[in-house]
């Protein structure tokens, strides 16, 4: 796993909490959960490639 990923991981993580808590002293709910999804989704698409090895590694390591 390279170092970068950690760290874009890390700036979305940050930046989706910050997001959540103004939204949510803003008394927008609904607005705050939206931007958390929206971060796992953009965190997922960044790990995509990573979740595919692990398959794969799971793969040839049980001879599936």
């Amino acid at each position: 796993m390279d170092i970068e990923l950690i760290f874009k991981v890390a700036g979305v993580g940050i930046i989706v909490s910050v997001l959540n808590i103004l939204l949510k002293k803003a008394e927008r709910d609904e607005q705050a959960l939206m931007t958390t999804l929206a971060g796992l989704v953009v965190v997922l698409m960044l790990m995509i490639s990573e979740i595919g090895e692990l398959f794969e590694t799971v793969r040839e390591t049980f001879g599936i």
